[in-house]
């Protein structure tokens, strides 16, 4: 056996391989001048395994795998070839026999179609050496990050139903995310998976791109395409649980392979999958290689973990659980194993996006592992988007009364690298749209939704919208078809998408609001507890010292002269009103104001601002008049 081969290895099941994706699975050999390819797959309880495919008639008895160490099979073949269709046959413990897709496999047939296929030998070329260069010397912290969340399924369909392919997406997504003004994509889960309710969120091949959106090739031409426009691609990503099929990962070898072995733990009760056993150094080297298989072969720049809440408690949706060896709920398996996760995918690349979904108060999130935490770059804020969700939700009138809702965000903004998001899982299962939601008349609902729009790009934290928000769709997300883009043809709909445009790109030229994203060198307010009259203000600052403020109200009146202190002398000009007649506004301009000696409320200056009702309005400060 070779030596690269006994290392990785000992390193399977030892510790865990990072790299476990370049043995296991299937492989294309050159030996004495011929083409074979080699099969791997870890079984350990198995008492026989073979390969099954085109190539051998599916003659179970055709290729016997040999075992090469305590549960790795392995089998050669001379007949196997590229686009073949395979599948590795279980005998179990107990005699049964199991037909089980490939773990490692890098392609899936069609639906209903259940087998993996040998993928051909990669030779695509990327162009994105120099992308790739810049950002891992810039990394994403103290830069611009505005994600544009996608279902590649149903942000667009063809006339008879069918999904754009990614090479299509990179023809059409590609270029509207750019002139939109977004920074990054991220593609809801994008892996194989059977069962379309499940979004994607139910995977069955980890390692293969789904059939429904073209080949593995395709992805690449998508990725190549998104970086040749400077967009970072997000990949979703599900390692807390998978599905029963029984031709997936479900009792691979017969028993709890993959899956803890507890029947009390080994399930989620709410959806009812399998979850991982985060203590074998199989299973683990299964997940790492897999987040490091698509950031080395497909370039990703960002890995969002969906669900790490359910991964960090024993008890996560339990009335019973089995507690830890020092009695505690925490899942201490799985908190190591996210540790390693994101020490490896740092290791693939310095710059990766490592993004936790998580909604509970667990510390330390976003800190790295030698320094406590659990290693991840950011955190989506959870709290900030259902406290903003049901604030919003309320009529005017009401807000007054929940106006801690709207400030309490900023009690916690910089405990960790937050993303702000508003996801696909808002927009869904009769929680009605985000234009939906809003109260009021029709057009008051597009001054409420420009108003929150608005104030997310301005608080601090990456930002995240979901495909459709961004011209006011009024039907909750459907996955069957594509978004109303036929919505464009009305006049708020299309000024709205006018405004999100103009406020990303807003977001784009101005660093103080995000180049001080996770500390206080970046906030400061300026008024946070009127809530009688559900106004708030701030400065976001940038690290040369250069500010806006902001100036947000919540109720559809106007505020002719509203008192603010100043920390600077000089002259603040409005440069974005979210009331402005071109974006569907009433069109109550707010002036320039000019600092005035005199303390107020704790600062030396202070001025008076026409406050446009329901409105943001970023401020820009200068110096001198002459600028104005």
């Amino acid at each position: 056996m070779e030596q690269a081969l006994k290392d990785f290895l000992w390193q399977f099941h030892g510790e865990c391989s990072e790299h476990a994706y370049r043995f296991m699975g299937c492989h294309r050999l050159e030996l004495d001048g011929e083409v074979k390819y080699v099969f791997r797959v870890w079984a350990p309880r198995a008492s026989g395994v073979s390969v099954v495919g085109d190539f051998n008639f599916w003659n179970e008895l055709d290729l016997p795998m040999q075992k090469i160490s305590g549960g790795v099979w392995e089998a050669v073949s001379v007949h196997a070839r590229p686009d073949s269709a395979y599948k590795f046959c279980v005998r179990t413990p107990d005699g049964r026999t199991l037909y089980k897709t490939d773990p490692y496999g890098r392609r899936c047939e069609k639906l209903p179609g259940t087998s993996s296929m040998i993928e051909p030998e990669d030779s695509f070329i990327w162009h994105d050496a120099m992308y790739r260069a810049r950002r891992k010397k810039l990394g994403s912290l103290n830069r611009p990050v505005n994600i544009y969340e996608v279902h590649a399924g149903s942000w667009k369909r063809h006339d008879d139903g069918g999904y754009y392919s990614f090479s299509e997406l990179a023809d059409t997504l590609v270029p509207y995310v750019k002139e939109m003004g977004y920074t990054h994509i991220e593609l809801m889960p994008i892996m194989e998976y059977p069962y379309e309710p499940s979004w994607g969120y139910q995977i069955t091949c980890y390692y293969a791109p789904t059939h429904r959106y073209g080949t593995p090739e395709d992805l690449r031409i998508f990725v190549d395409r998104c970086h040749a426009e400077n967009i970072g691609v997000i990949l979703d990503w599900v390692p807390a649980h998978f599905p029963k099929d029984a031709y997936g990962l479900y009792e691979f070898d017969g028993t709890c392979c993959y899956e803890l072995s507890d029947p009390m733990m080994n399930e989620h009760p709410d959806w009812t999958t399998r979850i991982y056993d985060y203590g074998k150094p199989e299973v683990k080297s299964f997940l790492i290689s897999n987040a490091v298989y698509w950031i080395e072969q497909f370039h990703v720049d960002g890995i969002r973990v969906d669900a790490v809440a359910s991964m960090l408690y024993l008890d996560y949706n339990r009335q019973n659980y089995k507690p830890n060896r020092f009695g505690g709920r925490e899942n201490l398996e799985a908190i190591e194993f996210l540790k390693r996760l994101n020490e490896a995918a740092f290791r693939a690349n310095s710059a990766v996006m490592m993004i936790a979904e998580e909604s509970t108060t667990f510390p330390f999130i976003t800190r790295p592992a030698y320094d406590g935490g659990l290693g991840f770059l950011f955190k989506w804020n959870m709290g900030w988007m259902n406290d903003m969700l049901k604030y919003m939700k309320l009529d005017p009138v009401y807000r007054s009364g929940s106006h801690n809702t709207l400030t309490f965000s900023m009690t916690y903004a910089f405990s960790e690298n937050f993303i702000l998001p508003l996801s696909h899982d808002e927009v869904v299962h009769g929680k009605l749209s985000l234009i939906g939601r809003m109260p009021g008349s029709y057009e008051d609902k597009f001054c409420n939704l420009r108003t929150f729009f608005a104030y997310q790009m301005a608080h601090p934290g990456k930002k995240m919208n979901f495909m459709g928000n961004e011209f006011a769709q009024f039907i909750e997300w459907n996955y069957k078809q594509g978004l109303d883009w036929l919505l464009l043809d009305y006049d708020l709909h299309r000024k709205m998408q006018q405004f999100v445009k103009t406020l990303n790109h807003f977001y784009l030229n101005h660093r103080q609001l995000w180049e001080n994203d996770s500390d206080w060198n970046g906030f400061q307010w300026l008024s946070c507890d009127d809530a009688n009259t559900s106004v708030v203000a701030f400065r976001r600052m940038d690290r040369r010292g250069r500010e806006l403020v902001v100036v947000c109200n919540f109720c559809p009146v106007l505020r002719d002269s509203y008192q603010l202190g100043l920390a600077r002398a000089g002259y603040y000009v409005p440069v974005l009103n979210s009331d402005s007649k071109e974006f569907g506004g009433y069109g109550y301009e707010p002036v320039t104001v000019q600092a005035q000696k005199g303390e107020h409320r704790g600062f030396k200056f202070h001025g008076s601002f026409r406050v446009p009702p329901m409105s943001v309005t970023y401020y820009e400060h200068r110096r001198n008049e002459s600028e104005t």
